[in-house]
């Protein structure tokens, strides 16, 4: 009899039900998309490249200016899994925000399992905090500060969300608890350790108090995805903290974001909400 890992999946189950590159057929081709898109990008816009605000390599920030005085910042954390990605990649998530009138900042961090993840959530809250100490000798962050990513850039979102600075934030497609990345094929490079899980999940560790968090994730993602960011929502508004949650019909785990580089997106229309 084979053995269950979690919520009544074997370990082979446990590992499809996290595998969103394998559920989603053309995900390889769209992540190659983003890239040209990016590439692009930040090609036009190379004044503000490469910020450091740490000692190590990936500790660099890429900033791209709106234009508009005192314009809110919104801080995007790529995902990844904790294992794979850079910043480089995702610079088009900055379309619909700078047409929208923000300022954008894209976060690099170092990657599992070079650092364990406790380091990891330490380099993105220690990077959003340089923004709103450093960020106004660049033009940014003069402003509300709202701190974003997607899918392991969404766990990062949430680790933020009591970082002094913060205004608001959202998480897109996000891991809230860790538990079961421990368990599965993703932890042959994240190392998680029980207590390190349990440490690092923000569904056991909510805030005090917040400013409000948008969490958002596709109704066509693996149903795993989903049920993380709806179960972090019910946490979230039991605790009496502000926010919204946000099921996109009929998006899976990469097309949403295509919500968010549209400036008439509903991910765009939700930083609008969030720096009102």
């Amino acid at each position: 009899m084979t053995d269950i890992v979690w919520r009544g999946m074997t370990r082979a189950q446990l590992d499809a039900a996290y595998n969103n590159s394998a559920a989603v057929a053309n995900s390889a081709q769209t992540v190659a998309a983003w890239a040209e898109r990016s590439a692009r990008l930040r090609a036009e816009r190379p004044e503000l490249l490469d910020l450091r605000y740490g000692p190590r390599e990936r500790n660099r920030i890429d900033v791209f200016r709106c234009g508009a005085k005192g314009a809110p910042l919104f801080c995007f954390i790529h995902g990844g899994y904790w294992q794979r990605n850079a910043k480089e990649g995702f610079a088009c998530m900055a379309e619909g925000p700078l047409a929208a009138g923000f300022d954008v900042a894209l976060i690099g961090y170092t990657l599992c399992p070079e650092v364990t993840l406790t380091d990891i959530v330490a380099e993105t809250r220690a990077a959003t905090q340089w923004l709103r100490r450093e960020g106004p000798r660049h033009g940014v962050a003069q402003g509300k500060l709202i701190v974003s990513g997607w899918s392991a850039g969404g766990h990062l979102t949430a680790t933020a969300m009591d970082v002094p600075g913060v205004d608001a934030g959202l998480a897109i497609s996000g891991i809230f608890d860790v538990e079961p990345c421990r368990l599965n094929y993703l932890n042959e490079k994240i190392n998680l350790t029980a207590a390190e899980a349990a440490a690092m999940s923000p569904l056991l560790h909510l805030p005090a108090r917040s400013g409000p968090l948008a969490i958002a994730y596709g109704a066509a993602e693996l149903p795993e995805l989903q049920r993380q960011s709806r179960d972090y929502w019910q946490a979230w508004s039991a605790a009496g903290l502000p926010g919204k949650l946000i099921p996109l019909a009929g998006d899976d785990h990469f097309t949403v974001l295509e919500e968010l580089m549209r400036p008439d997106g509903a991910l765009t229309r939700a930083l609008r909400e969030l720096a009102g």
